[in-house]
């Protein structure tokens, strides 16, 4: 505690108040997190319509590659390997070149097992590819 006599003398401050500097942080982290998502959708977008986008793919031109937890790969419900899938899916599309693949793969598979698949149908040169996903349950 200070004693009244040491209030009159004059010193030099050394400290540097920083409750002003954190108000104005907080005050610009406030609006930027108010203003970011705002910016996200400023575009305004009305995506074209096609009557072919309906029928790009024949049914019956789709395969399915299917990859269980364990990272066994199935192509239309036989076992197979990746190798093995890459040469069925090559041949398919010399037979069929509008063929089109659709992977259904485990929630819990590892990625790496996924790309490996995206892989061999990437070298059997088919463009047409999906990968089924189920709706986010709220």
């Amino acid at each position: 505690m200070r004693r009244f006599s040491d209030r009159h003398s004059l010193q030099t401050l050394s400290e540097l108040n920083v409750t002003p500097l954190l108000d104005l942080a907080f005050v610009l982290l406030i609006i930027f997190m108010i203003t970011t998502p705002l910016m996200e959708n400023s575009v305004d977008l009305i995506i074209p319509t096609s009557d072919a986008a309906k029928h790009a793919v024949d049914p019956a031109a789709v395969q399915t590659v299917a990859i269980n937890r364990e990272g066994q790969i199935t192509f239309n419900n036989e076992p197979t390997t990746v190798q093995q899938l890459e040469t069925e899916l090559a041949a398919l599309r010399e037979a069929k070149p509008e063929i089109a693949v659709v992977i259904r793969s485990h929630k819990e598979l590892a990625v790496q097992k996924l790309i490996d698949v995206m892989d061999a149908v990437q070298r059997a040169k088919i463009t047409k590819v999906g990968v089924v996903t189920n709706p986010e349950q709220p």
